[in-house]
C-alpha cells in the first residue's frame, strides 16, 4: 500500500469522531436511557472509547508509514 493511502485512512479514522460529535442534533435527546443516563451523556461517553480506539489505529498507521516506534 502507498504512503498516501495509509495517511488518507489515518485521516479518515481521526475525522470520524470529530464529525459525529460535531453533529449535535444526532444525539441531542434524552431517550433511550441507559443505566439511568440520558442518551446525550452515554452517547458521548461511548464515543470517548470509540475515538480512543480509532486514534490508536491512526497512530499505528502513521507510525508504520514513518518507520517510527520500536522495531
Amino acid at each position: 500500500m502507498s504512503k498516501n493511502f495509509l495517511f488518507t485512512v489515518a485521516g479518515i479514522l481521526i475525522a470520524i469522531p470529530i464529525i459525529v460529535l460535531a453533529v449535535v442534533p444526532l444525539y441531542n435527546h434524552s431517550d433511550p436511557v441507559f443505566l439511568g443516563l440520558p442518551f446525550f451523556y452515554w452517547f458521548q461517553t461511548l464515543w470517548l472509547v470509540i475515538a480512543t480506539i480509532l486514534y490508536s489505529f491512526a497512530a499505528l498507521l502513521i507510525s508504520k508509514v514513518k518507520g517510527g516506534g520500536d522495531k
